[in-house]
Parts: C-alpha cells; sequence; structure tokens
C-alpha cells in the first residue's frame, strides 16, 4: 500500500509538472520595440496572447478581445506577468505598456491642480496607448478594439481610469490596483473591479472612490485587501498575487457570461466570488 501511494503521488507530480509546462507552453510572450515618430518616443511593449486563440483569429475563426496594462511609476511594464498570464488564458491579446521613461520629469503631486498636477502624465499615457492600438491594429486585424480591457497599478490605474473616461465608447471593462487619483467613471454600461491595499504609505485621494451606493447602482467592484501597494505587481508574495488572479478571473468570467445574458445588479459580484475573506 505504501508503495502505491508513493507511485500515485509521483504521477500526480509529474502530471501537475507537465500542466505548469503546458501553460507556460500556451502563453506566447513577445517585446515589442516601438517608436511613435509623430511624438520621437519610443514605446516599449510586453506583448501575451495564448497560442491556440491566436491561431483561431488567424485564421478568420474568432475575434481576441484587447487588454493593456498601464504599469505603476517605478515599476516596470514587465512586473505585470500575474496579471496577463490569467488574461491571455482567457484569450485576451495582452499588451503591457511602458508607460515612463528615465527622461520623462519625475511624478510630482501638486496640491490643488487637476488630478494633483498629473495631468499631462495622464495626456502621454493616453497618447502611447493609442499609439500602441495603432500598431497593434496591423500586426492582428482579428481582434476587437472596440471593446477595450484597461487594466493598471497605481498610476498606472489612474490612466486606465482617465482613458476610460475619455474613450467610453472604446472600453467596455477598467480594471485597477490601488489607483489613488483619478475618481471612478460612473457608467453602468463599463465593468469596473478595483483591488484596493491596507498600506498606510498609500493614500487614496478624496473623492476618488464612489460611495458603496454609487458602488451598488453602477456594478463597481471594490475588493479591500490586507495587501501593500506595492505587492500588486510581480514583486508582490505568491499568496497576494494568486488572490488577485483567483478574482480577476472570476471578475473575467461572470462579465463574459454577463455579456450573454443578464445578470442580477442587487448586490457586486465580488462580493459573491472574492477569494477572500478580506479584513
Amino acid at each position: 500500500m505504501k508503495r502505491a501511494l508513493i507511485v500515485l503521488a509521483c504521477i500526480i507530480a509529474a502530471t501537475g509538472g507537465l500542466y505548469v509546462a503546458g501553460s507556460k507552453w500556451a502563453i506566447r510572450h513577445q517585446t515589442l520595440e516601438l517608436f511613435d515618430a509623430r511624438r520621437q518616443r519610443p514605446v516599449s511593449v510586453d506583448l501575451a496572447v495564448r497560442r491556440d486563440a491566436e491561431r483561431r483569429a488567424d485564421e478568420g475563426l474568432r475575434k481576441l478581445p484587447v487588454a493593456i496594462i498601464s504599469n505603476g511609476n517605478t515599476v516596470k511594464n514587465t512586473e505585470y506577468s500575474f496579471l496577463e498570464n490569467v488574461l491571455a488564458a482567457r484569450g485576451y491579446l495582452v499588451a503591457s505598456i511602458q508607460q515612463d521613461l528615465p527622461s520623462d520629469p519625475p511624478l510630482m503631486t501638486i496640491a490643488g491642480q487637476p488630478y494633483v498636477g498629473r495631468l499631462e502624465v495622464y495626456k502621454r499615457s493616453e497618447a502611447n496607448i493609442l499609439f500602441v492600438l495603432g500598431e497593434l491594429k496591423k500586426m492582428q486585424p482579428n481582434a476587437d478594439y472596440d471593446h477595450l480591457t484597461l487594466v493598471g497599478h497605481s498610476n498606472g490605474g489612474d490612466v486606465a481610469m482617465f482613458c476610460a473616461k475619455e474613450h467610453p465608447e472604446l472600453v467596455s471593462k477598467v480594471i485597477t490596483l490601488d489607483n489613488l487619483r483619478v475618481p471612478f467613471v460612473l457608467n453602468d454600461k463599463m465593468k469596473i473591479l478595483s483591488f484596493r491595499s491596507s498600506d498606510p504609505h498609500f493614500k487614496t485621494d478624496p473623492g476618488v472612490l464612489p460611495t458603496p451606493e454609487q458602488a451598488k447602482a453602477e456594478g463597481i467592484d471594490i475588493v479591500r485587501t490586507p495587501f501593500q501597494h506595492t505587492w500588486m505587481s510581480d514583486r508582490g508574495p505568491d499568496e497576494a498575487r494568486e488572490k488577485i488572479q483567483s478574482t480577476l478571473d472570476q471578475f473575467l468570467g461572470a462579465a463574459a457570461a454577463s455579456d450573454l445574458s443578464p445578470v442580477p445588479t442587487d448586490s457586486p459580484v465580488i462580493a459573491k466570488v472574492g477569494p477572500g475573506p478580506y479584513p
């Protein structure tokens, strides 16, 4: 019996290893070093897409949904692979954009100015996103560029929310990880999920988060976590990344289902399916 259990354990371990290897093989990653000649600005992009989904799109059998990830200040665009992999596994064409360059002015906070003085930063990032979308359309014409999913961490989350406000006709979902400056878009046609940290060093500006009544009315899902602000990237511990991945995957699944049939709106989706409990 003991030998049989050992053999079974080895089989399970081997199967798990094959699954992990297969998952890594199934998602294709590519680095794009683009250059926007109009603005004389380089734009680096980490691209991720599931190989079979890309093949079906190339054959004209489907359109790939598109997700754009914007990095947080001092975090690289390549440090969000845990988000890229969830989105790519769901069949998305994922583009993680390096929004800032070493030559850019330092990120400043100016009280009393629109978005505490960061409006020009958001406009620059918006231009990056629009430029990358134009390049992706040339590379992958069989993708859906009219129903974007915008994702961002910290300053990148503010970029995502700003772009959703500026281009509501192009954005169907917004996913932020502890954005602090730009108020949430109130649009019941746009699905929004936001993870909030419990980090005392990163405080959300007044008026950014919706009231509980607004969140319920607009179907906005707020997930309060015990995590630190910087954990919401590949720098975070496994537990934090895995819980975010689990909730994000369930949100994407619920959003996909709601595209096909009506969903009750009397309570937030994440209140039912989040990995919690979160304090």
